[in-house]
């Protein structure tokens, strides 16, 4: 028997992906939109019709996904909302859905009018309420988002599957699945958006969603979704992901440690009035994520400093290696002033959001050491 592989070889050998047709240790890539049948109009590949949804590329990219998931099945999408609304979109008009407030505003914003439009009666719970929102509500759907993005608040997975009955979809973006394994915890799907971490260099929109239960009617009706609306990843794209991947666990583990350290220096900096990261023992969910989450916490924090918005903007514009820029989970330190993107969501003036990459971190420090100063 064939001993089970650890998540960095996995991704360090793309989940044994090569090019039979060259013998190269590197998938092909394979851009043709259909695909030749013979004389008899038979298909020279069962497997392929039409790209809208059959690509070698993204079936590649799908099985080092649903072995690093530990999932039954997986499928990927052209970005993390595609894959959200196909999810969302399998619910019947006047259903009920439970959702985690304060998560991704794209996300929220996107569900509200879904469920305006469709009748749907929509219930949004902070992340300290949800157990008894879930033990107390009929749903069919839960979803939630844990680390949250920009709160960084925890969820306990387990606690949740066990209080309801409703489909439980679980956002893990900011943990990847190197730090966290929903399925394993009871949820039903997990969704990432691969944009982030997964892809980690800059350069890629996509979403992935992953099961344990193919056979159910939801894992169904969403992969018929897919395929009808169109919403499918581009070879390209399902490549150069496939690419990326195979050094996710190195840059999860390193981003994880200097986003420890950052977050440890910066707690203790006078300019600085708060740190949200689950990997500080102050933090509210510390607890929750030492129990399901193993290897780190992941890259994205929430700086709070004194002075208000004045001083946020200051300290933002004076990093000088930390790039302004929108999103998360990239190889480059990123740094963001949120009530400037956001200011309808109640984002404090003082929030700075921080996606912590994989440089020396002696340079970060010493960034935000500089930019902190008076």
């Amino acid at each position: 028997m064939t001993r089970a592989r650890k998540p960095a070889t996995i991704a360090a050998h793309a989940a044994g992906t090569i090019d039979p047709q060259s013998g190269g240790v590197v998938p092909a890539l394979q851009p043709s939109t259909t695909y030749l049948r013979d004389e008899n109009y038979a298909l020279i590949r069962p497997d392929n019709i039409y790209a809208r949804d059959n690509s070698d590329n993204l079936r590649q990219a799908e099985t080092v996904l649903q072995r690093l998931e530990n999932a039954q099945d997986t499928l990927l999408f052209p970005s993390g909302m595609a894959a959200i609304a196909a999810v969302f979109r399998t619910l019947p008009n006047g259903a009920g859905v439970i959702v985690q407030s304060g998560i991704y505003w794209g996300t929220t914003q996107w569900v509200r009018d879904f469920s305006a439009r469709r009748d749907i009666t929509l219930t949004e719970v902070d992340a300290d309420d949800l157990l008894s929102a879930c033990q107390t509500r009929q749903a069919a759907l839960v979803f939630i988002e844990t680390p949250s993005n920009p709160w960084l608040k925890t969820v306990d997975i387990a606690a949740l599957a066990q209080a309801s009955d409703a489909t439980l979809v679980v956002d893990a973006t900011a943990a990847t699945p190197i730090l966290m394994q929903p399925l394993a915890l009871g949820a039903d799907i997990v969704m990432h958006s691969a944009t982030k971490a997964i892809n980690g260099h800059s350069d890629v929109l996509a979403g992935v969603l992953s099961t344990n239960a193919p056979e159910a009617r939801i894992w169904d009706d969403i992969r018929t979704d897919r395929k009808t609306a169109g919403a499918i990843l581009g070879p390209f794209e399902a490549w150069l992901l496939t690419r990326a991947m195979r050094t996710l666990p190195l840059r999860v583990e390193r981003m994880s440690q200097n986003a420890q350290a950052l977050a440890t220096f910066l707690l203790g900096h006078d300019q600085v009035e708060d740190v949200f990261y689950p990997g500080l023992p102050h933090h509210p969910g510390y607890e929750i994520a030492q129990r399901q989450m193993s290897g780190g916490y992941g890259s994205l924090m929430s700086v709070l400093v004194t002075g208000g918005r004045e001083n946020a903007l200051r300290i933002v514009g004076r990093l000088q290696l930390f790039l302004r820029a929108t999103s998360l989970g990239g190889v480059e330190s990123l740094v963001e002033h949120r009530h400037t993107i956001e200011p309808h969501t109640g984002i404090p003036e003082n929030l700075i959001r921080v996606s912590v990459g994989i440089e020396d971190i002696s340079d970060l420090i010493a960034d935000w050491d500089q930019a902190l100063k008076r």
